[in-house]
Protein backbone atom coordinates (compact mmCIF):
# COMPACT_ATOMS: atom_id res chain seq x y z
CA UNK A 1 0.00 0.00 0.00
CA UNK A 2 1.69 3.81 -0.29
CA UNK A 3 0.12 6.33 0.90
CA UNK A 4 0.89 10.16 0.74
CA UNK A 5 0.56 13.27 1.93
CA UNK A 6 1.76 16.43 0.78
CA UNK A 7 1.88 19.10 3.05
CA UNK A 8 0.71 22.45 3.30
CA UNK A 9 3.68 24.42 1.39
CA UNK A 10 2.81 21.61 -1.63
CA UNK A 11 6.83 21.14 -1.50
CA UNK A 12 6.73 18.12 0.92
CA UNK A 13 5.78 14.66 -0.38
CA UNK A 14 6.08 11.70 1.66
CA UNK A 15 4.96 8.29 0.43
CA UNK A 16 5.21 5.27 2.52
CA UNK A 17 5.82 1.94 0.48
CA UNK A 18 6.67 0.75 -2.38
CA UNK A 19 5.20 -1.31 -3.76
CA UNK A 20 2.32 0.16 -6.42
CA UNK A 21 -0.06 -1.98 -7.89
CA UNK A 22 0.81 -1.82 -12.27
CA UNK A 23 -1.07 -3.21 -15.18
CA UNK A 24 -0.45 -4.59 -18.09
CA UNK A 25 -1.15 -2.32 -21.44
CA UNK A 26 -2.02 -3.69 -24.85
CA UNK A 27 1.66 -2.72 -25.65
CA UNK A 28 3.34 -4.88 -23.19
CA UNK A 29 3.98 -1.52 -20.32
CA UNK A 30 3.44 -1.67 -17.04
CA UNK A 31 1.79 1.51 -16.13
CA UNK A 32 1.56 2.17 -12.84
CA UNK A 33 -2.13 2.26 -11.09
CA UNK A 34 -1.36 4.97 -9.22
CA UNK A 35 -1.26 7.97 -10.56
CA UNK A 36 -0.67 12.16 -9.09
CA UNK A 37 -3.77 14.12 -9.45
CA UNK A 38 -3.08 17.47 -11.33
CA UNK A 39 -6.15 19.62 -10.75
CA UNK A 40 -6.77 22.15 -8.42
CA UNK A 41 -8.98 25.07 -8.07
CA UNK A 42 -7.60 27.58 -7.53
CA UNK A 43 -4.69 26.22 -10.10
CA UNK A 44 -1.34 27.78 -8.59
CA UNK A 45 0.57 29.25 -11.17
CA UNK A 46 3.53 28.15 -12.89
CA UNK A 47 6.43 28.85 -10.97
CA UNK A 48 5.08 27.28 -8.40
CA UNK A 49 3.57 23.91 -9.77
CA UNK A 50 6.11 22.74 -11.70
CA UNK A 51 8.53 22.21 -8.39
CA UNK A 52 5.49 20.41 -7.16
CA UNK A 53 5.74 17.75 -10.11
CA UNK A 54 9.71 17.35 -10.02
CA UNK A 55 8.56 16.82 -5.89
CA UNK A 56 6.37 14.27 -7.00
CA UNK A 57 8.75 12.75 -9.56
CA UNK A 58 11.52 12.83 -7.04
CA UNK A 59 9.07 11.01 -4.36
CA UNK A 60 8.50 7.86 -7.06
CA UNK A 61 5.22 9.11 -9.24
CA UNK A 62 5.56 8.00 -12.92
CA UNK A 63 2.06 8.35 -14.07
CA UNK A 64 0.13 11.35 -13.63
CA UNK A 65 -3.44 12.12 -14.87
CA UNK A 66 -4.37 15.50 -16.28
CA UNK A 67 -6.48 17.34 -18.54
CA UNK A 68 -6.51 20.50 -20.75
CA UNK A 69 -9.75 22.03 -18.49
CA UNK A 70 -7.36 21.47 -15.29
CA UNK A 71 -4.92 23.69 -16.78
CA UNK A 72 -1.89 22.01 -16.19
CA UNK A 73 -0.64 20.00 -18.49
CA UNK A 74 1.82 22.88 -19.42
CA UNK A 75 2.96 23.10 -15.80
CA UNK A 76 3.43 19.14 -16.40
CA UNK A 77 5.08 19.07 -19.82
CA UNK A 78 7.88 21.79 -18.10
CA UNK A 79 8.40 19.70 -14.86
CA UNK A 80 8.90 15.73 -17.02
CA UNK A 81 11.81 18.48 -18.68
CA UNK A 82 13.06 19.67 -15.83
CA UNK A 83 13.40 15.75 -14.02
CA UNK A 84 15.19 14.84 -17.11
CA UNK A 85 17.73 17.64 -16.82
CA UNK A 86 18.43 16.96 -13.47
CA UNK A 87 18.68 13.25 -14.13
CA UNK A 88 15.66 12.16 -12.20
CA UNK A 89 14.28 10.16 -14.79
CA UNK A 90 16.30 9.32 -17.69
CA UNK A 91 13.59 9.79 -20.98
CA UNK A 92 9.75 10.52 -21.59
CA UNK A 93 9.20 6.85 -21.52
CA UNK A 94 9.14 6.57 -18.03
CA UNK A 95 6.51 8.29 -17.49
CA UNK A 96 2.72 7.67 -17.87
CA UNK A 97 0.62 10.91 -18.54
CA UNK A 98 -3.29 10.32 -18.90
CA UNK A 99 -5.16 13.14 -20.43
CA UNK A 100 -8.53 13.86 -21.88
CA UNK A 101 -10.38 15.00 -24.43
CA UNK A 102 -12.99 16.94 -23.06
CA UNK A 103 -16.47 16.75 -23.98
CA UNK A 104 -16.78 20.21 -25.89
CA UNK A 105 -13.65 19.10 -27.93
CA UNK A 106 -15.36 15.74 -28.85
CA UNK A 107 -16.88 16.80 -32.78
CA UNK A 108 -14.82 15.29 -35.58
CA UNK A 109 -13.67 18.38 -36.76
CA UNK A 110 -12.19 19.23 -33.04
CA UNK A 111 -10.48 16.55 -31.97
CA UNK A 112 -6.96 16.94 -33.79
CA UNK A 113 -6.71 20.15 -32.68
CA UNK A 114 -7.70 18.95 -28.71
CA UNK A 115 -5.43 16.32 -28.90
CA UNK A 116 -2.60 18.28 -30.65
CA UNK A 117 -2.74 20.97 -28.14
CA UNK A 118 -2.47 18.20 -25.09
CA UNK A 119 0.53 17.62 -26.45
CA UNK A 120 2.32 20.50 -26.66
Amino acid sequence: MVACRISGDNRNILMVGKAVPEVVLNSGHSMPMLGFGTAGVPLPPLDELVPVFVVAIEAGYRHFDTATLYGSEEALGLALAQAQRQGLIKNRGEIFVTTKLWCSDSHPDLVLLALKKSLQ
